[in-house]
């Protein structure tokens, strides 16, 4: 279990410093080894006294000890505990960290906007092809009647009465080995530990409003089914000058009657009349690109498959492309002339 390095002193977890060096004082004395020698355990209780003490009586190291806890030690008790972490190629994950932490230069007072996420539906044509579809989306932008800071013109910014302008309330969490308490970021003030006396009428105080929005977005050829688009800076707008979140489109592309995709491959299917199929020929053939001429050589089974080369799906951000894989169906006619059935039975006693 994480040691409590205020219950090792004997205090709650809201002790001045004071409250903290009268208990120092008071067991160091009741534990000093030269009054209790040869006592283990008693040794053993000093010790953790005195790494209590040497940690809240600091006051960046208590600051650093109330956020992260007893297991953030290695870190030095300095900062926080993630740096050296690089939260780069992770999105906004450093944002989370040092939002919530106060990591870095940031502070309090800026927040990085929500993320969004919308879906849109595109053909399989369109998914070759690429397009510019229209989005019609929700997102929240800064209230232009305070400029964002979420109070009237004439008002001034003054302490946060839930949090004491500290920008952080503690909250009690229940929990299988007790109650947890923890530093949370201020609701009322989003960590800024100040408000405005008079709220803005428009927004009521928060600052930004939710709107509905139009944007073009750019598929390009060749996105797949399930693939998304990152959309920068068009989540919603930040808290107090912190950057907007992002928008990302995730792309449905729909089935075709003609096609399936394999990668970047394309694979149909081709009917083929049987004379052609006997004697070899050639046959149109639809692909994502245009209309093609798949060559038949004599003696073709039916399910053989061919290959047209570069005729696939465009690769994303290259000039390459798929192959398209055509099966061949060869058709048997259900009814037959008098005289194709004469040179069918010819045929037959030929061979």
């Amino acid at each position: 279990m994480t040691k409590d390095l205020y219950a090792v002193l004997g205090l709650e977890r809201n002790a001045s410093i004071d409250d903290i060096k009268k208990a120092y004082r008071r067991l160091s004395k009741e534990l000093h080894p030269d009054r209790q020698k040869g006592n283990k355990e008693t040794e053993k209780r000093f010790k953790e006294v005195n790494e209590a003490y040497e940690i809240l009586s600091d006051a960046k190291k208590k600051e650093s000890y109330d956020r992260f806890g007893y297991d953030a030690r290695s870190s030095g008790f300095h900062g926080s505990p993630f740096e050296g972490f690089s939260a780069e190629g992770f999105g906004g994950l450093g944002d989370i960290f040092e939002q919530f932490f106060g990591g870095g230069k940031r502070t309090g007072s800026q927040a990085r906007g929500e993320d969004h996420e919308v879906q849109v539906q595109i053909s399989f044509k369109e998914s070759a092809e690429g397009i510019e579809k229209p989005i019609t989306f929700a997102r929240t932008v800064s209230c232009e009647e305070c400029g964002g800071t979420g109070g009237q013109r004439e008002a001034q910014m003054i302490s946060c009465e839930k949090c004491g302008g500290t920008g952080q309330v503690r909250r009690a969490t229940p929990s299988f080995f007790g109650e947890i308490l923890e530093r949370v970021l201020c609701e009322g003030c989003r960590g800024s530990g100040r408000v405005p006396n008079r709220l803005c009428t428009h927004c009521r105080g928060e600052g930004h409003v939710r709107v509905s929005q139009e944007e073009k977005v750019h598929i390009p050829a060749g996105i797949a089914d399930g693939q998304t688009i990152r959309i920068q800076g068009k989540g919603d707008v930040g808290f107090r000058g912190g950057s907007p979140g992002d928008l990302f489109v995730t792309v449905r592309v729909l089935n075709d009657k003609r096609f399936t995709r394999d990668g970047n491959d394309v694979r149909s299917t081709v009917h083929v009349p049987l004379i052609t199929a006997l004697l070899g020929g050639e046959c149109p053939i639809d692909t994502v690109q245009d209309t093609a001429t798949l060559k038949i050589p004599a003696g073709t089974q039916s399910h053989q498959l061919f290959r047209l080369r570069g005729k696939g799906m465009p690769v994303v951000g290259t000039s390459r492309y798929g192959d398209h894989y055509a099966t061949v169906v060869v058709d048997i006619p259900t009814k037959l002339s008098r005289r194709e059935q004469e040179l069918i039975e010819e045929w037959q006693s030929l061979a």
